[in-house]
């Protein structure tokens, strides 16, 4: 059952593909397009969270999960294209949620960890878009994940920080690349959202009440708070939105 109050005709029997599905805000997007009646694949790398998932929602022949490092692009793109042809010949919504905002300071940078973070908060979305967009037809929908940590220049990752600013500019191009074909493209971009992971490796008490004074909506964001958007976006309510950013984070300064 859906923790969301809207429900999306259009999404019924839609085939949605996630990245990073099995955890945070991952989890909410596979769970709430499970509740609209959409037929979802997602991957991930953690087979434990993902079978969990599978198995608290029961959702059987309507979900799928595949194991996929998106380091990989040979890989990712040959798991899109699988889950296309599994979910029932092309897929209608595409979303590179898969990231990893891991903290690293900037005079101990390297190549080699620049290189693996890309691979990991930008690479991924071009080329999981490319793939999605080859089995779309007129109507399909690819939504990008960015992010308001490059906009409040938030400092101590700046890889991260880098990607998801190019994650706008990506997102702006390719809906004049894929307009003309009927796919729409546009771009979901979170805030301080409180997920597992967040509170385990990133936030201090100080960082909390940190969110709460900048932002201006006084409570702490979920998951559930971004997929709201992410269905609407996905769904046919949104056909005129493309090549824009979605923000969604409480006004935070």
């Amino acid at each position: 059952m859906t923790t969301l109050s809207n429900i999306y005709p259009s999404l019924r029997g839609r085939a949605v593909f996630v990245t990073g599905g099995a955890t945070g805000i991952g989890a909410s997007l596979v769970s709430e397009f499970v509740a609209q009646g959409a037929v979802v694949g997602f991957l991930d790398i953690d087979d434990d969270a993902a079978n969990a998932l599978r198995q608290r929602l029961n959702a059987r022949d309507r979900l799928r999960y595949w194991h996929c490092d998106i380091r990989d692009v040979e890989a990712l793109q040959k798991t899109i294209t699988t889950a296309a042809d599994v979910l029932g010949g092309k897929l209608d919504v595409y979303i590179g949620n898969a990231a990893n905002d891991v903290r690293h300071a900037f005079d101990e940078l390297t190549p080699e960890y620049w290189d693996n973070n890309q691979a990991i908060n930008l690479r991924p979305q071009v080329f999981g878009a490319q793939a999605a967009a080859r089995t779309m037809g007129s109507g399909g929908v690819i939504i990008t994940m960015g992010s308001v940590s490059w906009m409040r220049r938030r400092k101590g990752f700046v890889s991260y920080t880098t990607a998801k600013a190019a994650i706008n500019g990506l997102t702006r191009t390719l809906a004049q690349e894929l307009g003309p074909r009927g796919i729409r493209v546009v771009s979901v971009v979170p805030g301080a959202v409180k997920t597992d992971k967040q509170m385990s490796q990133v936030v201090t008490p100080q960082l909390e009440q940190d969110f709460l004074d900048n932002q201006a909506l006084k409570f702490r964001l979920l998951s559930e708070d971004v997929t709201a958007m992410t269905l609407f976006l996905a769904s046919d309510d949104a056909r005129a939105c493309a090549g824009q950013s979605f923000i969604v984070d409480g006004g935070i300064a």
